[in-house]
């Protein structure tokens, strides 16, 4: 949306119909604006593809609704992650058509239409107490434009529950591999497929998983060729990298 402004404003002054000194004022108030305790980056849509995205853990209720509000009202997609259902509240009280995702703990304002991607991300999550972070990575997935199969509770512990999908899971051009205990699902997957896997280790798991870190060490030394990992219950941004694959797969048809 940004850049469309921005050639919009040059245009404008290429014919004559704002002066020098209007084009330049309003460039200058594009890059961000700043509402005191948050300054929104505009311009990271032009740099990146994609707005900025709300992180409502630690901030109140006003500063999301705010922040979201000053991005509606310039036709802004709104992602806010981490988000509770008092954030929901506070910003479906000023932009009626945001939208809760209730397990991903995700907020949604769609300002714009999104081209979909041909390829298809694959979220493998190896039980249902992971299902939280692989909401997440799902859902935001699915907001940025893509197509998003979903294999949930297939871990190591029933490796034929993984095996009898493995036909489907071959068929998608991202991988995002979320498990927690001793996260061992994201190396028997790699072992398995030629696409990329993103492994998102998560919380899950008794005392000796502390909290994730097990998981994310033994991920972190895989074996399997083409795995990468994220932080600990980051599904946010496994699928930011996992859409940033499967658009330059897209720009190479």
């Amino acid at each position: 949306m940004y850049r469309e402004k921005i050639l919009e404003v040059l245009e404008k002054f290429k014919q004559g119909r704002i002066s020098q000194e209007e084009a330049l004022n309003i460039l200058q108030n594009l890059p961000y604006e700043d509402l005191g305790f948050a300054k929104i980056d505009y311009h990271r849509e032009l740099r990146k593809g994609f707005p900025e995205v709300i992180f409502c853990e630690g901030k109140t209720p006003y500063q999301v609704r705010e922040i979201a509000l000053a991005m509606h009202r310039k036709e802004v997609d709104v992602l806010g992650t981490r988000a509770s259902r008092e954030h929901f509240e506070a910003v479906k009280e000023v932009i009626d058509k945001a939208i809760y995702y209730e397990e991903a703990r995700i907020i949604s304002v769609k300002n714009t239409p999104l081209k979909k991607t041909n390829g298809i991300i694959g979220v493998v999550a190896a039980g249902t107490s992971d299902l939280p972070v692989a909401e997440e990575a799902a859902v935001t997935a699915e907001l940025m434009g893509n197509t998003v199969k979903r294999f949930y509770d297939v871990g190591v512990a029933g490796l034929h529950r993984l095996l009898h999908k493995l036909d489907e899971i071959r068929k998608c051009r991202v991988l995002i591999a979320v498990a927690g205990m001793e996260g061992a699902l994201p190396t028997v997957l790699g072992g398995l497929v030629s696409a990329p896997v993103i492994a998102v280790p998560t919380s899950v798991g008794y005392g000796a998983n502390f909290k994730g870190l097990s998981a994310l060490l033994a991920m972190l030394n895989s074996c399997a060729s083409g795995v990468t990992v994220v932080n600990i219950d980051n599904g946010f941004g496994a699928a930011y990298a996992a859409t940033l694959i499967n658009r330059i797969g897209e720009e190479e048809k």
